[in-house]
């Protein structure tokens, strides 16, 4: 089938004109297709991984070791999505050789490809989808939204029967074993709690939930 621009196109839902490769913090949150919960359950407001949740938060672990320019704040993995921090650094001051940095985009469809071959692996499914094919992004601006964004991850199992993306006992085609799990995890997080601040004017800007998910009205858009 030949690309038709009139049929095909697709929308960019990001800042425009953005850098996403400069240093700054970004909270990030990845949907399972369809929305199926396919990587363990919530028992007394606590993530029960399966074999599968396991290989998501050991992928985004795999980030920060694959690139030195990475590192990761609060993160979580759901019954059916993912929600994480990422910061990309600059190189020190006393570094021989600059870094060519990937975009954020790149970085998280390098998580997406490792960690959906590794599930297909597991499920011997070569080729399948694991995720929808966007994912959402803020900018984290200042110290204030980085806490707030924190706090929202964090407290994300707890909430989750009154979250958007809930999907009571959506498991689609898929079987997920509660005996096999990684513990309670609440959320795991790493290093600096410090997010960049572009200037004081945006400490002010409004917040709000929506949905009980932490919308900052400006650079931002759900892609469902």
């Amino acid at each position: 089938m030949n690309y038709d621009p009139n049929k095909h196109h697709r929308r960019s839902i990001r800042l425009n004109g953005y850098d996403y490769t400069q240093a700054g913090g970004y909270f990030v949150t990845i949907c399972v297709q369809y929305r199926a919960c396919v990587f363990g359950e919530i028992k007394n407001g606590c993530m029960m991984f399966n074999e599968w949740g396991r290989v998501v938060h050991d992928t985004w672990v795999w980030l920060a070791n694959q690139y030195d320019y990475v590192e990761l704040g609060e993160f979580v993995v759901m019954p059916n999505h993912f929600h994480g921090i990422l910061m990309i650094h600059d190189a020190p001051d006393n570094s021989q050789t600059i870094p060519k940095r990937k975009t954020l985009g790149r970085l998280v469809g390098a998580f997406k490809t490792v960690s959906t071959k590794q599930i297909n692996q597991i499920r011997n499914t070569p080729g399948s989808k694991l995720w929808q094919r966007n994912y959402w992004e803020h900018i984290i601006r200042n110290d204030k939204e980085y806490h707030h964004i924190a706090e929202y991850i964090l407290n994300n199992p707890l909430t989750w029967d009154q979250d958007r993306l809930y999907s009571a006992g959506n498991f689609g085609n898929h079987t997920v074993d509660s005996n096999n799990t990684g513990g309670c995890w609440g959320g795991c997080w790493g290093g600096s709690r410090t997010a960049p601040t572009d200037n004081d004017e945006f400490s002010d800007r409004n917040t709000d939930l929506i949905g009980e998910i932490p919308t900052f009205y400006g650079d931002y858009a759900w892609i469902f």
